[in-house]
């Protein structure tokens, strides 16, 4: 699958772990992840997220007529790297936290998190619609982050999942808020339990995923969607109304699971931590496997 965005664009602000495009086209802000030294939600990119949520309020306001080109109507949360579009929270940051007892550090990076996705899904504050595009293998928090937009757009055989059970953990970034919005709360707490990736198929017939395009055609079913709303933009502006009045997830909400999550985490034994560090090497060799498929 190829993730890279290439729309036309007329911005191109420099970060450091993320690319930011604007599309006159299509009046979408788009921001497509590359954070090193894994896709993990890194500080790095954290801040790239808070920059391309300021631009996004700034052109998102501004009193212009439907037709300027400068107007922005989509936030579009994607990734630049191949088959991959996040795999969540930094795991090593998370084991270095836990093993120093440092409740205060993890709590700064949880709530840079929940600031992240919680504006994500108010459209920054802006009359915007925030949309994910998965193209690849979405993960803990990266699936959070997705299913924190208004509208989920998948590509056919992408996975999406919540591996925190197999340390002993919950995903505490939004993912019972986002999800209970979207399913039955007895079917968010089974995807959560589980552990397991699943696929946009499956997923798409749960509800969770909102539009399924076909694999390698992610960017032209973003588009599709984007001139279809843009036909009933009337409705989906109502919609957008009524989804930020009675389904928000209040930041309250997110914080209070926060703190559970931060208490929970720093209890982990040094067998769940050694998982953790586990899966961070898996996650390093599926990135080599991708540079040497590259390549």
């Amino acid at each position: 699958m190829d993730n890279l965005v290439n729309f036309p664009t007329t911005e191109h602000p420099s970060t450091d772990q993320a690319t930011i495009h604007v599309d006159p086209e299509t009046g979408a802000s788009i921001l497509a992840m590359h954070p090193t030294p894994r896709p993990s939600f890194t500080p790095g990119l954290l801040a790239d997220i808070d920059q391309w949520r300021a631009s996004v309020a700034e052109l998102g306001n501004r009193e212009v007529p439907e037709t300027d080109q400068s107007a922005i109507r989509y936030a579009v949360l994607t990734s630049a790297m191949p088959d991959i579009f996040n795999f969540g929270g930094d795991l090593n940051r998370f084991v270095e936290l836990i093993r120093a007892g440092d409740r205060d550090g993890l709590m700064e990076y949880a709530l840079a998190c929940i600031h992240a996705t919680h504006s994500f899904s108010c459209g920054f504050g802006a009359p915007v619609t925030s949309i994910a595009l998965v193209q690849g293998r979405a993960q803990g928090g990266g699936f959070e982050a997705a299913l924190a937009a208004n509208v989920l757009i998948a590509e056919r055989g992408t996975q999406m999942g919540f591996p925190e059970v197999l340390f002993n953990l919950f995903p505490g970034m939004g993912a019972y808020s986002f999800l209970s919005r979207k399913i039955a709360p007895s079917l968010a707490e089974r995807l959560i339990l589980s552990g397991t990736l699943y696929e946009a198929e499956d997923l798409y017939e749960m509800g969770v995923v909102d539009v399924l395009a076909e694999s390698g055609q992610g960017q032209e079913t973003l588009r599709a969607y984007m001139r279809d709303a843009d036909k009933h933009h009337h409705v989906h502006g109502l919609m957008n109304r009524i989804r930020e009045t009675h389904t928000r997830v209040p930041f309250e909400e997110l914080r209070d699971i926060t703190e559970l999550w931060v208490d929970s985490a720093l209890r982990l034994d040094e067998r769940n931590i050694r998982t953790m560090e586990r899966l961070v090497r898996a996650q390093d060799r599926r990135i080599g496997e991708g540079v040497r498929q590259a390549n």
